[in-house]
């Protein structure tokens, strides 16, 4: 009788498979990171002073390219190897999140916002009346971890999370997290620049609070991006993630609210932008079915990407309207009906009531809108939304979760 041999996937197999679960753009740092250092490492390139970030350079010699090249450059092998380690785990989750185009412009957009911290810090420090301290402005800092420290914040407060680990060893309050690997850091590892990782933190909540949003382009420019002849053959590869593509449930604090308005000159910027990119050819894709009277949106089918139409003005502002068009009608308008445990939601006129027995809406069970409940949907919403998706369960989900993005 033959045994049961179990065996285990080689090394080499298990990298492979991790390499190939990296999304796109996390992936591509990690190589950029690693391939400047090996060429570094083998032309013997030490001459950090002429590409760190050193805030005097910036400021006199208004040496701006310092902001972007500080953080592809590290200093020793560990400095990166631990580096792109942390952000293996942290970029595949905000990309998977926010898409490979936005995770890219959110990473150019906190470098620019660490190296505005930065700068102010050191001169309020340089030139106060009380304490004028210099070193700050000559100090010479490269890579990546001041934007590992924004990541860590955002995530942490994406996550939802009360509570953190600190290396397995005990839990600290959330919120507490990003401060005490400050501290850790400062305290355990030398040559660390403490206001470099001051100033990636200081940008993560400036991010997590909202105050990007000005700064933040719709989904449109994305997409406009992702939709360009010139990146299709990225677009097309199985580890790039598309804008629209993302994990719904995530409440990024980016995004534009249903109930706020953004200033009207950034949103004609972006869309110039936008329009200026050239477009593949989309028209198969972008029929438009009839729409139906009875649901005032444009729907799309479960699972599929969600289309610049299926998240423009009418989706914006469909739990406004449904919730108004479910309030609007008066006592005698709407008609409850019990039988067996469930509950029939008959919104019509009453004119219209005895007119025609086909606009009467289906029965809604309590089952149905107890599912949804347990999902984290209001009560109220949920039957407005069984209601306007006439008691499909599948298609109340996807009113649900549009309200929601």
């Amino acid at each position: 009788m033959r045994p049961n041999i179990v065996s285990e996937a080689s090394v080499t197999t298990r990298l492979n498979q991790w390499w190939e679960g990296t999304p796109f753009i996390t992936s591509a740092v990690v190589a950029v990171c690693a391939a400047i250092y090996l060429v570094c490492l083998l032309v013997g390139y030490d001459s950090f002073a002429e590409i760190c970030f050193l805030p005097s350079a910036i400021v006199s010699q208004f040496q701006v390219y310092r902001i972007y090249t500080a953080i592809l450059f590290h200093g020793s092998f560990l400095h990166v190897f631990f580096n792109m380690l942390t952000l293996v785990p942290l970029g595949s989750e905000l990309e998977r999140i926010m898409g490979t185009v936005r995770l890219l412009y959110t990473i150019l957009l906190l470098a620019l916002s660490n190296a505005v911290f930065h700068i102010l810090i050191a001169l309020l420090v340089a030139y106060n009346p009380f304490y004028p301290y210099t070193y700050l402005m000559n100090e010479c800092a490269i890579g990546f971890s001041g934007i590992l420290f924004s990541m860590i914040v955002i995530e942490t407060s994406l996550s939802g999370v009360q509570t953190r680990s600190v290396f397995g060893l005990f839990n600290v309050p959330a919120k507490w997290y990003p401060w005490l690997l400050l501290v850790v850091f400062q305290l355990l590892m030398t040559n660390v620049s403490l206001l470099g990782h001051l100033c990636g933190i200081l940008s993560g909540f400036v991010y997590t609070y909202g105050l990007f949003n000005l700064l933040m382009p719709g989904t449109s420019f994305f997409s406009g991006i992702e939709n360009s002849t010139w990146l299709s053959p990225c677009v097309r590869r199985p580890k790039f993630i598309l804008c629209t593509g993302g994990n719904l449930s995530g409440n990024l604090p980016t995004y534009s609210n249903p109930n706020s308005t953004s200033s009207s000159v950034t949103t004609n910027l972006w869309s110039h932008l936008s329009s200026m990119m050239p477009q593949r050819d989309t028209s198969s894709q972008n029929v438009q079915p009839t729409q139906d009277p009875r649901f005032p949106g444009t729907g799309r089918t479960l699972g599929a990407p969600r289309s610049e139409t299926a998240r423009g003005s009418s989706d914006s502002n469909l739990q406004t309207r449904l919730l108004d068009n479910f309030s609007s009608n008066n006592v005698s308008d709407t008609t409850a009906i019990s039988s067996g445990g469930g509950r029939a939601l008959v919104v019509n006129n009453a004119t219209d009531l005895t007119s025609s027995p086909q606009q009467q809406a289906p029965v809604v069970s309590n089952e149905d809108i107890q599912k949804l409940v347990s999902m984290g949907f209001d009560k109220t919403q949920v039957e407005v939304a069984l209601a306007a998706a006439d008691g499909d369960l599948d298609v109340a989900v996807e009113i649900l979760m549009t309200q929601q993005g």
